[in-house]
């Protein structure tokens, strides 16, 4: 098949396209600020306006790629990236994003996605319980083993990433702080550009080559990823790690609703 176009019955009129770019912009914007989420929204609207669940997942994941690259835009004039977490998370990540996303269309995700709801409800729980975690960068588990231990974790996250529809990067954030003992903002900036980028174009391209793409749904879609991206980006930096975590814990509990209840 490999990124042949198909068709609904209809084009978008200028309305569900300008929708389209709202849906987008609040997602990504949320997800931005708070570390991943941006499926919360944006794919069951894909789904609602007619794309099958193949479809609606790999034009979401061509779309999300874009909330990395504004991210990217903010976070170069404010934070540098350590070079031992930005090829870890490529080396462990991207083979399960790739992985994920080649046998996602194949299996049905159900079961999984309500297992997951109930995991990532759980940590918008412990986070709350946790007043003090991610307020201060303490960097802990920087030695082989934490890393080898750490990049196995990024491994699984990365192929719940190709397989799944959204939540998966809040997991990301909450590892690297609580395993890596980042603060929250440094850590969302990690998930952004690591996650939104890199793993995500490599679900993209994966899921392009085995399913399909609406291209013409993607113009409204990537800018209002683009703008959210930045816009969350500059809001995550304005605002701090007291701001960050509290949303944190308000996205992942939204999440963890939607994928339970489906």
């Amino acid at each position: 098949m490999g990124f042949i176009l198909k068709w609904p019955r209809e084009k978008l009129n200028l309305l569900e396209q300008f929708i389209l770019f709202l849906v987008s912009l609040v997602a990504n914007t949320f997800s931005a600020f708070s570390g991943g989420g941006a499926g919360l929204l944006q794919f069951p609207v894909l789904i609602f306006l007619g794309l099958s669940f193949g479809v609606a997942l790999a034009t979401h994941k061509v779309a999300s790629v874009a909330l990395g690259l504004g991210a990217v835009l903010r976070y170069l004039r404010s934070s540098s990236l350590e070079r031992q977490f930005v090829l870890l998370m490529l080396m462990a990540g991207v083979p399960g994003v790739v992985l994920g996303g080649s046998l996602i269309l194949q299996v049905p995700d159900r079961w999984a996605e309500i297992a997951l709801g109930l995991l990532t409800g759980g940590l918008g729980v412990y986070s709350m319980m946790k007043s003090e975690l991610g307020q201060h960068y303490a960097p802990v588990h920087r030695d082989r083993r934490g890393y080898v231990l750490g990049g196995l974790m990024l491994f699984f996250l990365g192929f719940l990433n190709g397989s799944l529809t959204s939540g998966t990067g809040l997991f990301v954030t909450i590892w690297l702080v609580m395993w890596f003992g980042m603060d929250y903002q440094r850590a969302v900036a990690y998930t952004l550009i690591m996650v939104g980028l890199f793993w995500n174009g490599s679900g993209a391209v994966t899921l392009g080559l085995l399913g399909d793409i609406r291209w013409d749904w993607l113009p409204a879609l990537l800018l209002g990823s683009l703008l959210g991206g930045y816009l969350g980006s500059h809001l995550a930096i304005r605002h701090g790690n007291r701001w960050i975590k509290r949303v944190f814990e308000i996205v992942t509990l939204l999440v963890s609703v939607k994928l339970i209840l489906g």
